[in-house]
């Protein structure tokens, strides 16, 4: 893409057009006839509502042109074709091959890479049934009913995520369940009250490093296999006991083995999946082990359904690619520099987390593809978010009064596992209610005029009405996608998460930055194992002022501490 973005056609005419569609009221836009239905797709099974958006036809074709002009089509053939799409890395950027159901084959150096997922997925298979059946069993001959992934990242993001979503799938009342936890963090706190509860003799540990020499990771790894030799009975065997505790989640048979883990036992992936698209590979034992190898199949084959549309549907009609042009509109001609993900669905209290990391760490770049400095505009959002209806009693009030337009996706199933009051449920019917009312109330607004009257009908005086009324409007114009599907299953869920994941994709191709590297987490851990080292007594190596202070206190404190 030898041409900036800012100097193709079509960015100049969606400038020009921006400056003529600002003031036109959002509830106008809406009121368009034929606009609603136009503007409401399905796709996968969900139900993707793009009608309170700040857009026009001209504006959907303009962005249809710009696609065009960024030439995605051919980047999203290339992407399921398998060619090197993450330059800076040397790697073809794959994940939708971890969740190829059909027969078609996918190539990457001249390699059909399917024969060698299929043979994991089979491996992973055999492992969670010996597993779930009672048929693996731990040093003292106890069945498993506990399993502990210990990842960070990408490695623990995604299926924990997935986890406390489908926690309906755990059947954790029928013999041979497992109950999954995850530890991520470095600080032993987050090991230790994991394990407080745990008993040894029935817990497996899943160690998710593709290298293997995640410095987080591994010490958490070290630390479990210490309380795990160190609380079973003598008769246990030691370290005897680690192979069947311990499953590896890598590439680096040596490492694993040097663990104490056997490699038999070692899932492996590929250089072609990057970390915050890996809860398809083999990332994802922890899922299929709490909720059934089956029911991680239809996990796959949800986000197989929505890749399959991504990659056949016309940008006109196709709903990943609109959602990412749609925010690219917003942070290119809106100065929209955050983006809100709010599930209406406390099962999803992590997807904003998951979200975080695939967005952000994605497409939080300031190079393009070509190693220039970007200039002219702005490229990844900040993304954050909360389950409805907490998050309404927290910061809604800046979605609705602030200064900053923040668009927003609403999201949540229509129908609840968790039904109460013998099934008449009023819980999720005031759940949704909220959902489809905050929507409205941030494209409505309500105007000084209609303030006005309000406080006049309470009986206000005049005094009064002038000086409350202003703190009472609400501008509206604010935009809004809602996504819904039937339930919360592992097929609608693994079709959301492939939708975000290629609006990802389109957004890093249109702002023309590799979002398949992840360069900018490496200075703070390089630097951390300097300091480390500094706290642990070693050699001062020369800091600035302040850094040098910090180091001092926090080397003193564990000598006060000791």
């Amino acid at each position: 893409m030898p041409t900036r973005l800012i100097d193709t056609n079509a960015f100049r005419a969606l400038r020009a057009h921006a400056d003529a569609i600002r003031p036109v009221p959002l509830l106008e836009l809406v009121k368009t006839p034929g606009r609603v239905a136009a503007m409401q797709h399905e796709a996968a099974g969900l139900f993707v509502d793009l009608s309170k958006n700040r857009v026009s036809d001209e504006t959907l074709s303009l962005l249809a042109q710009l696609a065009n002009e960024r030439e995605l089509s051919g980047a999203i053939a290339a992407m399921f074709g398998g060619e090197t799409l993450n330059l800076t890395e040397g790697r073809s950027v794959l994940h939708v091959a971890l969740r190829n159901r059909s027969e078609r084959p996918i190539v990457s150096d001249g390699t059909d890479v399917m024969p060698g997922v299929r043979a994991v997925l089979a491996k992973m298979e055999d492992l969670v049934g010996r597993v779930r059946s009672g048929r693996w069993v731990g040093a003292t001959g106890e069945r498993i009913t506990d399993v502990v992934n210990i990842g960070i990242g990408g490695s623990d993001l995604g299926p924990h995520m997935v986890c406390e979503a489908l926690e309906p799938y755990w059947n954790t009342k029928k013999e041979g369940a497992i109950r999954p936890h995850f530890v991520s963090n470095v600080d032993g706190a987050h090991l230790a009250r994991t394990l407080k509860d745990l008993r040894p003799e029935t817990t497996l540990f899943l160690v998710a490093s593709k290298t293997f020499t995640t410095e987080e990771t591994i010490l958490n790894a070290k630390s479990a296999r210490a309380w795990l030799t160190s609380s079973l009975p003598p008769s246990a065997g030691g370290d005897a006991a680690v192979p069947k505790h311990f499953i590896a989640l890598s590439t680096n048979a040596k490492e694993v083995a040097a663990f104490g883990i056997d490699v038999a036992n070692m899932l492996e992936f590929w250089d072609w999946v990057g970390g915050r698209y890996s809860l398809w590979s083999a990332i994802g034992t922890s899922i299929a082990l709490a909720v059934g190898f089956d029911r991680f199949v239809e996990l796959l084959e949800g986000a197989h359904a929505m890749d399959e549309h991504f990659r056949t549907a016309p940008i006109q009609k196709n709903v990943p690619a609109l959602m990412a042009l749609l925010g690219v509109w917003y942070a290119a001609f809106f100065d929209a520099h955050s983006h809100a993900v709010l599930p209406y669905d406390q099962s999803l209290h992590r997807f904003a987390a998951w979200l975080q990391q695939g967005d952000m760490e994605s497409n939080g770049k300031s190079v393009t593809r070509e190693g220039q400095r970007i200039a002219g505009y702005t490229t990844g959002p900040i993304v954050w978010g909360e389950p409805g209806t907490n998050g309404q009693h927290a910061f809604y009030q800046l979605l609705h009064q602030g200064t900053r337009l923040v668009p927003c996706d609403f999201v949540a199933p229509l129908r609840s596992p968790y039904a109460l009051n013998g099934g008449a449920d009023r819980h999720h019917a005031m759940l949704l209610a909220n959902l489809v009312a905050q929507s409205e109330a941030l494209m409505i607004g309500k105007s000084i005029d209609t303030v006005r009257a309000e406080l006049r009908a309470e009986g206000k005086d005049e005094a009064t009405v002038a000086r409350l009324a202003e703190h009472k409007v609400f501008e509206g114009n604010r935009p809004s996608n809602v996504v819904l599907f039937d339930r919360l299953d592992p097929r609608a869920l693994g079709a959301l998460l492939a939708l975000y994941e290629h609006r990802i994709f389109v957004q890093g191709w249109i702002w023309n930055v590799n979002s398949f590297d992840q360069w900018g987490v490496e200075l703070g851990k390089k630097l951390a194992r300097t300091v480390l080292a500094e706290i642990e007594g070693g050699p001062d190596t020369g800091h600035d002022p302040s850094t040098a202070s910090l180091v001092a206190r926090v080397r003193a404190s564990r000598g006060s501490s000791a």
